[in-house]
Order: structure tokens, then sequence, then C-alpha cells
């Protein structure tokens, strides 16, 4: 029987790996411990009524501290949508007044036909004015009076009478019907935002505010290094490009929009959501751009006071 040759470990391969090995021992790592530890604890907590109850009241605190946060934040914001209530904002519903229907009354004597007795600051229908409308109806009045003989020997009074009756009653018909028409309490909703347009126009114009509110403060000529600043063309008509009059017609539709949204059946209406939303996100756009340019001065303070427009309208993300 031939001898045995005893064979090397690992048939002959040598061990090229020059790390030394670790130690052996049987003590378990400091990491694995502690892991051990807190899952231990952990086991022993949820097992633990007492400590459960603990950790659940924690968590409901934290919950409605941060509800409370939030709320608070938001009420500090104000509402994207209508801001804070004005009351130059509540005059949009009633279009400053002037949903209310003219008084035409006959004079005593009726020499004078018809007299218009609301204030000429009220507003109607067709873009008119009370004294345009009165002046029409007495001109409509006198070229609607009958015809006098003038040969006085063959006229008859009866007649004359009876047709200068039956001419004023014909008028005081003709001057209710015309009342009612140009009354904006009679006028659709595009009539009365169209009425609302030009008292937003009137009221944050630039033609009308330059005289009174104190411009925007020039640059200091020394830092423009002798370079003038070019004149400003001469505003020709009343404006209506401004970003202050865009925001004040943006704020009447979204306020139209948003009323018709709260009625009955307005959460059906997808397409006046968009369309709110797109004017509250251009509104916003412009509050921006016009906080930039007039930020602390008269023409800022004159829109959000007089708007009520509240920081949640131009700050942050505004989600519908």
């Amino acid at each position: 029987m031939p001898p045995r040759i005893p064979v090397p470990s690992r048939y002959g391969v040598s061990n090229l790996c020059f790390r030394p090995a670790p130690p052996s021992s049987n003590a378990r790592l400091h990491i694995t411990a502690v892991a051990n530890a807190a899952t231990l604890a952990q086991r022993r907590m949820h097992k633990d009524p007492y400590a459960l109850a603990q950790a659940k009241q924690r968590k409901d605190a934290n919950l409605s501290r941060r509800a409370e946060l939030q709320e608070e934040r938001k009420k500090a914001l104000g509402d994207p949508v209508r801001g804070i209530t004005t009351p130059f904002l509540e005059s949009f519903d009633d279009v400053g007044g002037s949903m209310v229907i003219v008084d035409a009354n006959s004079t005593s004597d009726g020499s004078e036909g018809i007299k218009i007795t609301t204030a000429n600051n009220i507003l109607l229908n067709h873009f008119l004015k009370p004294s345009e409308l009165e002046a029409s109806i007495k001109h409509s009045q006198a070229l609607t009076e009958p015809i006098v003989d003038k040969v006085r020997d063959a006229a008859d009074p009866v007649l004359e009478a009876a047709a200068k009756k039956e001419q004023e009653e014909a008028h005081a018909r003709a001057t209710t019907a015309m009342v009612r028409i140009v009354s904006l309490a009679n006028a659709s909703q595009k009539d009365r935002t169209r009425a609302n347009v030009r008292r937003c126009v009137e009221t944050f114009g630039r033609h009308n505010t330059d005289q009174t509110l104190r411009p925007r403060l020039q640059p200091n000529p020394s830092t423009l290094g002798g370079v003038s600043l070019p004149e400003k063309t001469p505003r020709a008509g009343p404006d209506t490009g401004s970003s202050e009059v865009q925001i004040a017609i943006l704020t009447a539709k979204i306020r139209v929009l948003a009323n018709q949204l709260e009625m009955k059946g307005g959460k059906k209406d997808k397409i006046n959501k968009r369309n709110l939303r797109v004017m509250v996100h251009k509104r916003q756009k412009l509050l921006r751009y016009l906080r930039s340019k007039e930020r602390g001065g008269d023409r800022w303070q004159h829109l959000v006071n007089t708007l009520g427009l509240s920081e949640g309208t131009w700050q942050g993300e505004i989600s519908l």
C-alpha cells in the first residue's frame, strides 16, 4: 500500500490577503447591544398601557397645537379671494348705491315737465347721468307738445285741453318707462360690472390720484451719472391700464364670481371655478409687481386700504 502524502489546505493555493484576521472573541458589539436594548424597550413600552396612553396624549397635543398654528397663520394672511371687507368693496354689490329706481316727479305747474330727483353721482345704464336723462326728457316733452292754433277765434279750448292732457299722460308713461330702462336695478350683471369698472377707473385712475397722492420718489441724480430721466408722455384720456386700475377691476369681477359660486349649484360650476382661479392668480402677479414698484408708497396704501387686500392675496401659493 503506497504511503499517504499530506495535501496542503485549499489545494495548494496560498493565502494572498495581508489584512490581519479579527480577533476571535465571543463578546457582542456595542451597537448591537444598544439596538437590542432599544428594541426591548420598545417592546416593553408597547406592552405597557400607561406608556401607550402617555404617547397618545403627547401626539394629540402636538397635532392640536399644529392645527392652531396653521389656523393663526391662515387668519394672519387673510382670505386670498375676498380679502378684508371694506365699504368700497361692499359697494360693488349695489354699484355704489346706483341700484335704485330713479324718481321721476312732475312739477306742480307742469310747465317744466319731469324732474329727476336722484343725485347726479348715481350711475345709470348705457353710460347716462341723471342730468342728461332729465335734459333729454324735457327736450322730448317740448317736441311732443300739441300745436296751438294761432287764430284764437277759430280755436276750441275744450279740444286743446283734451289734447294737452293726453300729451301729459303719454309723456308721464314714457318717462316712467325710460327711467326703468336706464336704471341699474333692472340691468343685467354684465351692465353692473361695466358700471363698477367705471367706478374703479374714476377712483384709482392716475388722472385723478396724481392730484391727491404723492408721487414715487425719484432716484438720486448723482447715481445716474449725469444722465437725465426721459420725460413722460402726456396722458390722453382717463387712466385705464395702470396696475391699480387693473387690480381694482379684477377685484370687482372676482367678487361677482365668488358670490355666484356660493349660490346653490355653484360647486358644480367647473368653468367659473377655473375663471376665478385664473383671475386670482393674475391679480396676485399684478400686486407683486406693484408692491415692488410702490412698496410703502401712497398708491400702494391707498389701493390696499380701499380694496381690503390682505397679505394672502399676493403672498405664498394660492390654491383654490
